[in-house]
């Protein structure tokens, strides 16, 4: 049996040789992807282009300015003089905020009574810089009005105390983005790496014709399995351990948590998406159609991990469903050990979860694929 399933394994490779771009495409692709990613959500939102109109031009309205510029937040574009410009520029999509400063601006901040006001335009075609933006000028006019209040009460500053809370952040003290997205881009391109290799398993043999002749070959319906699986989880769990070297090593996400236990647990996944990935293989007719059968998969399942929404804030129903998405479990497995360094203490139900789920797919999957074969 062992040398039987040691020659089918061999072919594959021989396979994965001549159609050495696939493995390129998933494995350096896959890379270059949490790259990217990773490096564009480590750096904070900034140089985000403003319009200022400036009614007022004044000291006080010039200092407005300054502070937003040295936000960091902000691109100064430039100052106009009307607002038919700012409307064509947000058209156009040119800048994602404008601020317009009334005429007495300077005069309602010296003024005991005065109220100062400013008028802020945000681009919400875009959210995300939007948001940013909503921030960056919050925090400024914040400051800006505990002055004016000191000023109006004649008080020394040291005196105005409001109310502050005493902030900690466990996990992840910066609040870097990366270490939220790049945990979960690995679990995501781990899953599509899987379902792809195993997909294309016999779609390939059925298009070049040749899974006719391994059927008749002294190879039973197990053999073949094991012989086309393990090739898979060899290649899936070499890719995860390099898009885990590119985390820890370019973003800097640690591994805090027990690593042979994330290990086990990776295997444990890569055997469920395994399961999926064989059913789609043998009932797609062409290479095509599993490819287009593999996003369709993976895009259901990257809804229901909570990488672009957090579960939580969905419909209980859809909360419901998201239990049953083996993503979903390992998604909050690899949070626990590599930012949180927790172990099965805090993570038995997502394991358990993981397991039942393993066991489901895999018994379904091999009976499936085992009378497809037969």
């Amino acid at each position: 049996m062992l040398r039987r399933v040691s020659a089918i394994i061999r072919k594959e490779f021989i396979h994965l040789r001549h159609d050495w771009w696939l493995p390129a495409f998933m494995i350096i692709g896959g890379a270059m992807e949490l790259l990217l990613i990773g490096w564009a959500t480590s750096r904070p939102i900034s140089n985000l282009p403003l319009m200022v109109l400036d009614h007022d031009k004044s000291f006080a309205s010039r200092e407005i300015v300054i502070a937003l510029e040295n936000t960091g937040t902000f691109n100064i574009k430039e100052q106009v003089n009307d607002m038919e410009t700012i409307e064509n520029a947000l058209e156009r999509g040119n800048i994602n905020a404008a601020i317009i400063i009334p005429p007495d601006y300077d005069e309602q901040i010296k003024s005991s009574a005065g109220k100062p006001t400013l008028l802020v335009i945000l681009n919400g075609a875009e959210s995300i810089p939007a948001t940013a933006a909503l921030r960056a000028i919050e925090g400024v006019s914040r400051e800006l009005g505990e002055s004016i209040t000191i000023q109006r009460l004649k008080i020394d500053p040291d005196e105005f105390a409001g109310f502050n809370p005493s902030l900690r952040v466990w996990f992840n003290q910066a609040l870097s983005e990366a270490l939220y997205t790049t945990p979960a881009e690995l679990g995501l391109m781990l899953e599509f790496t899987i379902l792809l290799f195993a997909a294309l398993s016999f779609t390939r043999e059925r298009e070049l014709g040749t899974l006719e002749q391994l059927l008749v070959m002294p190879f039973t319906s197990f053999e073949i399995i094991l012989g086309k699986s393990i090739p898979v989880i060899l290649i899936g769990f070499i890719d995860f351990l390099l898009l885990l070297g590119i985390t820890n090593l370019a973003f800097g996400v640690p591994v805090r948590g027990p690593l042979p236990l994330l290990l086990i647990l990776v295997l444990v996944y890569i055997l469920v998406e395994l399961g999926k990935g064989l059913v789609i293989s043998v009932i797609s007719r062409t290479q095509h159609q599993a490819f287009l059968l593999v996003l369709i998969v993976g895009m259901v399942d990257f809804m229901f991990t909570g990488y672009a929404t957090p579960v939580e804030s969905m419909p209980q129903i859809l909360q419901y469903l998201a239990n049953v998405v083996p993503a979903h479990h390992m998604l909050a497995i690899m949070r626990g050990i590599l930012l949180k360094g927790t172990g099965l203490e805090a993570l038995w139900l997502n394991v358990l979860a993981l397991l039942i789920l393993g066991i489901l797919i895999g018994t379904f999957s091999f009976r499936f694929v085992r009378r497809a074969l037969d």
